[in-house]
């Protein structure tokens, strides 16, 4: 099987998750992405892919609100 990897990004002012080059979703947390992610990956585990799961962490930008982008 293959291997299925997930990313919780900043979007803006809200959260999405990237998998296959595509940013899915539209969540106002970065904790609601990553649940949606989760099942994602859950489902991808029982069919017998390696699964990643990334969430930044705090110093990227807080649990609930997305990184700054650029400091200009």
């Amino acid at each position: 099987m293959g291997l299925a990897q997930y990313a919780i990004v900043a979007v803006q002012d809200q959260w999405g998750v990237l998998h296959d080059g595509e940013i899915n979703g539209e969540y106002a947390t970065k904790e609601s992405a990553f649940e949606a992610a989760a099942i994602a990956a859950s489902l991808a585990v029982r069919q017998g892919h390696e699964v990643h799961l990334s969430v930044p962490g705090l110093d990227q930008g807080g649990f609930d609100r997305p990184a700054q982008q650029g400091t200009d």
